[in-house]
């Protein structure tokens, strides 16, 4: 990796002026969604200054393990990945789709309108970046969009933080999407703590994020700085320890759909779904219709659903994947295989989201490994 300073300027700023452009934000409408601490996690959740960031905290990811620590530092950005992805907010577990009121000649049917709210994420790492994107293309992409996620998504701002660390369930270098942020973002940040000062190399990649910077902004970093965010994203890069070969993976698994690996991991599995829940690029859902006692009022509700489920496969007759095995094959193979054929690029990011919160460590890297592609995992030592 022998990447050189991009040429276009970047400008160092300190804790204050990033406090400062929160406050122009919040002044612009947006509501400021961001890291902090809560149940003993980090979350995303509505923030109001640089004092709700989760600073001088870190978390250690492991199969089935996760836990946050407190950093020798002050570093506001100094962790990984919490158990939520941004979706929540975008593609919301559970949205009303239209209610209906009894009037003297029938029902008369009132349409939901789509939210107006503006959000501002702080701190979308790169590997959300791309999660973002391809939720785009599924809600937003070819003939069809969604109208609810589309209109909250074009109001979004969006402010990425580069990787300073990688967690031991994080690929992302291998499937290109991180450390570090290339685009998809108005405002990005390399938080850097060097030589007893605490300073952001801030970049912006729209005009949304240029206009912000205006009047805001300090000293154009310097080569000398501007290389070592490159060597700490290096840094971060060269100690994953989990990868994947994205561009050959999806004919592996395709080729072995009666693998006896199917079945191991299917012994394993509780079809619980939470790998599916705390994924940033599934969007599987179902309709409930809900009436009140009265007969008076009904609602149609939409609300997330996962491919683990037996009913999610349903149909006259009864469901079509009665396994655990089907329905983690049908995860798997949609996640590395199809989901290419769908929307021209794989369905994972390589944030290890679901092999840190699967509760019995199943590991994707492990399992696509097993099924014959070149992925490798590395043990730790």
């Amino acid at each position: 990796m022998n990447e050189k300073p991009e040429t276009h300027t970047k400008y160092l700023i300190d804790p204050e002026a990033l406090d400062a452009l929160l406050d122009r934000l919040k002044g612009e409408g947006f509501t400021l969604i961001g890291p902090r601490l809560r149940d003993d996690t980090i979350v995303y959740d509505e923030i109001s200054c640089l004092d709700d960031l989760p600073k001088g905290w870190t978390d250690e990811h492991e199969a089935g393990t996760y836990r946050l620590r407190k950093r020798t530092d002050g570093a506001y950005f100094g962790y990984n990945l919490g158990p939520q992805s941004w979706k929540q907010f975008l593609h919301p577990p559970k949205l009303r789709l239209w209610r209906a009121e009894r009037k003297d000649k029938g029902f008369e049917v009132i349409e939901d309108d789509p939210e107006t709210i503006k959000y501002a994420f702080i701190g979308v790492r790169p590997c959300e970046l791309a999660a973002l994107s391809i939720q785009d293309r599924v809600f937003m992409g070819d003939q069809h969009t969604e109208s609810h996620y589309a209109n909250k998504r074009r109001s979004t701002f969006v402010f990425a933080v580069n990787c300073s660390q990688a967690g031991k369930t994080c690929f992302c270098a291998s499937m290109g999407t991180g450390p570090s942020a290339r685009s998809g973002y108005d405002l990005c940040l390399t938080e850097i703590i060097k030589s007893g000062t605490h300073r952001f190399v801030v970049d912006a990649g729209s005009d949304k994020g240029r206009q912000m910077l205006e009047g805001l902004t300090g000293d154009a970093a310097d080569d000398e700085l501007l290389t070592y965010c490159v060597e700490q994203s290096r840094r971060a890069e060269q100690s994953m320890i989990r990868h994947l070969d994205h561009e050959k993976l999806g004919d592996a698994i395709l080729r072995n759909p009666e693998h006896p690996r199917w079945t191991q991991v299917a012994d394993r599995c509780l079809c619980c779904a939470n790998c599916t829940l705390v994924c940033p690029t599934c969007f599987c859902t179902t309709v409930e219709d809900t009436t009140d006692l009265t007969g008076d009022h009904a609602e149609r509700w939409r609300q997330w659903d996962s491919c683990f489920n037996l009913e999610f496969s349903h149909i006259s007759g009864g469901s079509v994947r009665t396994t655990g095995k089907s329905r983690y094959r049908q995860w798997l193979t949609h996640k590395l295989a199809t989901w290419r054929l769908q929307f021209g690029t794989s369905g994972c990011v390589g944030c290890g989201r679901c092999i840190t919160w699967c509760p019995v460590g199943i590991d994707l890297t492990e399992e696509a490994a097993a099924l014959g592609s070149p992925s490798t995992h590395e043990s730790v030592p």
